[in-house]
């Protein structure tokens, strides 16, 4: 089986189509990041969320993305943002860059749990001492068409909650538990259930985590 963890050539295929709208809490945010604070959008895709930051005042942020075209996108869209292709190798920062990370419907694309873990790991790297972690993505859904494609994957993938969308990619919704597994060696400074909108315009329940290190 590919590589689920890193499903590239459909980010590239679908990045000029796609209309990011997973929603953050910038009132949190500005909260405990001044505007000075040294930023990493991961996974930033288009860049939507960056600029987001930007208009708020924030100067120095940094989105990364392993889809070229999402980048090429990016830079197309917002000419002003630093946007940058993830490297093959992965994350090549040093350690304590960063005030701050956020991973913004990110997880749903790593379906594995050694992918995801290995994330957290790399993020909590770079991330300065008492830096901030947050993380906004979506739990396990109660609806009846979720738990149908839950099931229906559940064999081929060796996980509930994992399923491949009808255009081909592979994703994951996640249990309550695991996200404190996944968030065990961050300090929990906030933690919330919205209700969002994922990429295909469904209602989708969410869950938004705030960390530090």
């Amino acid at each position: 089986m590919a590589d689920i963890n890193n499903q590239i050539n459909y980010w590239n295929k679908v990045a000029w189509e796609k209309k990011f709208t997973h929603p953050i809490n910038l009132p949190l945010l500005q909260t405990h990041l001044p505007l000075s604070s040294k930023i990493l959008d991961y996974g930033c895709g288009y860049g939507r969320v960056c600029q987001k930051l930007a208009d708020e005042g924030y100067t120095n942020i940094v989105g990364i993305d392993s889809s070229a075209e999402m980048i090429q996108r990016g830079n197309k869209l917002y000419p002003g943002l630093s946007l940058e292709v993830l490297p093959s190798s992965g994350i090549d920062y040093p350690d304590n860059s960063f005030d701050a990370v956020l991973l913004i419907a990110v997880l749903t694309c790593i379906p594995t749990n050694a992918g995801q873990q290995s994330l957290l790991t790399d993020l909590k790297r770079i991330l300065r001492p008492k830096g901030i972690i947050y993380i906004s993505d979506y739990v396990l859904q109660d609806d009846e068409r979720n738990q149908q494609r839950y099931q229906h994957n559940a064999e081929e993938f060796g996980m509930y909650g994992v399923f491949r969308l009808p255009e081909g990619t592979i994703l994951r919704h996640h249990s309550i538990e695991w996200i404190y597994t996944l968030t065990a060696d961050f300090e929990t400074l906030d933690l919330a259930y919205p209700e969002v909108l994922t990429m295909n315009a469904h209602r989708a329940k969410a869950f938004q985590y705030l960390g530090s290190k």
